[in-house]
């Protein structure tokens, strides 16, 4: 498919970038908050505005901030953006007017090579009128003006910027789901806070892509990023990384803000085909780690677990066996889920982490035909047949597979209201073990013939 043009949305913080971003790609995808600096990282999305499509990037609010601090290392992943973008929204809020910050950032994208269009927001009633007059003053020619919240001046912005990402109609073809194996990976990766998932998304990059820091909680909205995966056998593999806000246990989430990000990195995991649990090393596995597990697979999702930071362990043997331990009793639903160690910080163990979410993805969209099914199911019912509650015979006919993503199966059967879950688990757990499903998430609904009276 054909690049898309790419925008950069940019300005101080608080003047309502995150809100534009949402309105052009038609979703709540950053999260928006009355306090300054919600957005750390570049979150990109596609957008259409009257007909134009172009990629567009909400970044971090400018600050004037020693390179070092965090605002700083916010402002570098700003100033990225925009290097690499088509052309550049530069927001104001014009109920506040023009403020030292604005001129700042007005100094430095005079100098940019980036083709740059000013835009007053939140001109909504009279009191934006004065921050538009003054706006003039910054050397970009006339605002646009418009309010992101409620949608108006959208046309003017439209005009703005057609010379810049104007295409011709068939340029660009519409981007469709495909569940083929060369497909990009959908991967998310969650964990607690401060587990290292962004150091681990840079170094799979080889860049610093997320901004990341001793501080725990960096990470909010989930943010994802294009990848092409270089260690693979088959050759370059497409690979789309979705990193993730820290997960805390519920009852530490009293943030207003921090209960977004929680929502949103649960939302990302809707989204992904393989989810990435990173742990600790140093800290090995904790309660909401088997939360976060639990969710992920009842969200029907392939799992993966890692354990970061092995370079620094200090008994890594003993960690890695007291974590599998702990990983077969605790989530017992499902047995044989994928562990492995890596360290985000060197690199080591990344190719090895890529190549098993690839293979769970095969399990994940495998299917096994009605033939192969039902024979395996004849031997398996043959060798522990179904109870007989209340002296009544419950009579298995035959099953089928009814979809993938995750596997889903239909168990059709009389008196099948009655079979306990024990019976269902020893089908599902044959189903995995047996016919090339792994250790993903099966699915089994159970259906009794239409007519009453068949037995």
């Amino acid at each position: 498919m054909s690049r898309l043009p790419v925008v950069a949305i940019v300005g101080r913080p608080n003047v309502g970038k995150s809100t534009l971003f949402n309105r052009l790609v038609g979703k709540k995808l950053a999260l928006v908050d009355d306090r300054p600096g919600v957005t750390r990282d570049r979150r990109e999305g596609d957008a259409s505005l009257l007909g134009l499509d172009f990629r567009i990037i909400d970044t971090a609010g400018y600050e004037d901030e020693d390179p070092d601090t965090l605002p700083g290392r916010m402002r570098r992943q700003t100033q990225a953006a925009v290097d690499g973008a088509d052309v550049a929204l530069f927001l104001i809020d014009s109920r506040a007017g023009i403020v030292p910050l604005d001129e700042e950032i007005a100094r430095w994208l005079r100098g940019a090579d980036t083709p740059i269009v000013l835009v007053a927001n939140k001109v909504e009633g009279r009191s934006g009128e004065q921050g538009v007059l003054e706006s003039l003053a910054l050397g970009f020619g006339d605002p646009v003006q418009m309010s992101a919240e409620h949608g108006e001046g959208v046309a003017d912005l439209f005009e703005a910027l057609r010379p810049f990402i104007e295409r011709e109609d068939d340029a660009f073809e519409e981007e469709e789901e495909d569940e083929s194996p060369d497909a990009p990976l959908k991967l998310a990766i969650v964990g607690r806070p401060n587990a290292g998932k962004s150091t681990l998304i840079n170094r799979m990059l080889g860049e610093d892509r997320m901004i990341t820091g001793p501080e725990a909680g960096i990470t909010r909205d989930s943010i994802a990023v294009d990848w092409e995966w270089l260690g693979s056998p088959m050759g370059p593999r497409k690979v789309r990384l979705i990193d993730t806000a820290g997960m805390r246990k519920r009852a530490k989430v009293q943030d207003k803000l921090e209960k977004l990000s929680v929502a949103d990195a649960l939302h990302a995991v809707d989204f992904a085909e393989v989810v990435v649990l990173l742990l600790d090393a140093t800290l090995g596995l904790e309660s909401q780690d088997l939360r976060i597990a639990d969710r992920v697979l009842e969200e029907g999702r392939a799992l993966v677990i890692a354990l970061n930071k092995w370079d620094v362990s200090e008994e890594p043997s003993k960690t890695f066996n007291g974590v599998k331990a702990a990983l077969e009793e605790g989530l017992a639903q499902v047995k044989g889920v994928p562990l492995l160690t890596v360290s985000a910080a060197t690199g080591k163990g990344i190719d090895q982490l890529i190549a098993a979410a690839f293979e769970t993805r095969d399990a994940w969209s495998h299917r096994v035909g009605t033939g192969e099914l039902n024979r395996w199911f004849e031997r398996a019912v043959e060798a522990n047949p179904p109870p007989a509650p209340g002296g009544k015979r419950i009579k298995l006919r035959y099953i089928t597979q009814a979809k993938t993503r995750p596997p889903g199966f239909i168990l059709f059967g009389t008196r099948v209201d009655q079979l306990p879950m024990s019976y269902q688990r020893y089908l599902i757990n044959g189903i995995r073990r047996e016919l090339g499903f792994g250790a993903v998430p099966v699915r089994m609904t159970l259906r009794a013939p239409k007519n009453p009276f068949d037995s």
